[in-house]
């Protein structure tokens, strides 16, 4: 029945139809996650109880990116208005129902975070109008608060690693048929969502670029971006020591239209120039607040490029 009503999947028979809005919905998805985890385990890693400059960039980018991945996600699909079905006909056999579970969960848990890290600004600037009814929600949430954290934690994993679960199902096309991939795309929200919810501290909430939990992620950023390498490099060798059809795939890389994706936008861009700016310029360069932005830019960017690679090269390569 919901399968008849909604094709989540209907392009991948026939050439590349899954497109740039799964891949921004992919990388929305991974930096919602990423940037939650990140802050909600520096949190508890220091003991912190104030609402930091991190905290509360990383919830508005957490509830932020996830609603506009959401309208990409759903935008994309064959009947759009048809898409509450789904919420109403689940198949826990299903990989897309599962997501859809745990979107459904994850999303009002980066809402009451959101409410919660903003307590006082909402009741200083909504103190006079008819919200300040529902102020007595507060108190029944603050006793919460340590459940809503740990909910939201293992939400935000469980929807970075469905991103990569989603197409990795699909065991016609070698490149995203892996186990690595989900692996790959937690580490890489991980390292997209550090990088942003950094860029969004630092610019409206006055966190300090090279201080405090700044300095911590940027500490922090250097073995995420060691790990995501290596999956990478592991996932390029488990193609070419497979199967003829699995070398074929491999040749995504470096043949037809899509590995200026890769070499350039995840090599180049994502990994090149943050190790430049940070390690090759010296001290001065690195420590200042233009390398800052350009290295969190880099790195959203080439995640972006990362997802858009896997999505289209992966679609293009079948066996």
């Amino acid at each position: 029945m919901m399968n008849e009503s909604i094709e989540f999947n209907v392009g991948f028979s026939h050439g590349v139809e899954w497109g740039w809005p799964i891949g921004v919905y992919l990388l929305l998805a991974g930096i919602s996650g990423g940037a939650l985890m990140i802050a909600l385990a520096l949190r508890y890693y220091k003991n912190q109880t104030q609402e930091t400059p991190l905290l509360k960039a990383a919830s508005l980018v957490s509830f932020v990116t996830i609603a506009l991945g959401m309208i990409f996600l759903v935008g994309d699909l064959e009947k759009p208005l048809y898409f509450w079905k789904i919420l109403i006909n689940y198949n826990f056999t299903s990989v897309m129902s599962i997501g859809v579970l745990a979107l459904c969960l994850y999303i009002p848990l980066t809402f009451l975070i959101v409410v919660l890290v903003f307590e006082a600004w909402i009741k200083e600037h909504l103190g006079h109008t008819p919200l300040s009814k529902l102020f007595f929600l507060f108190a029944l949430l603050r006793p919460l608060r340590p459940l809503i954290h740990l909910l939201a934690f293992i939400f935000a994993l469980v929807v970075c690693a469905y991103t990569g679960f989603l197409i990795s199902v699909l065991v016609r096309f070698p490149l995203l048929n892996t186990a690595i991939l989900p692996a790959l795309f937690v580490i890489s929200g991980l390292s997209a969502g550090t990088a942003f919810s950094s860029i969004i501290a630092s610019y409206y909430f006055q966190a300090e670029p090279h201080h405090g939990d700044m300095k911590t992620l940027h500490t922090v950023e250097w073995p995420v971006m060691a790990i995501e390498m290596l999956l990478l490099f592991m996932l390029f060798v488990s193609l070419i020591v497979g199967t003829n059809v699995d070398k074929h795939a491999a040749a995504a890389f470096f043949e037809g239209a899509y590995p200026p994706l890769f070499w350039i936008g995840v090599v180049g861009v994502g990994f090149g120039v943050p190790l430049v700016l940070n390690f090759l310029l010296g001290k001065t360069v690195a420590h200042s607040r233009i390398s800052f932005y350009l290295s969190g830019i880099a790195s959203v960017l080439g995640v972006l490029s990362l997802r858009l690679f896997i999505l289209y090269a992966g679609q293009t390569f079948s066996a």
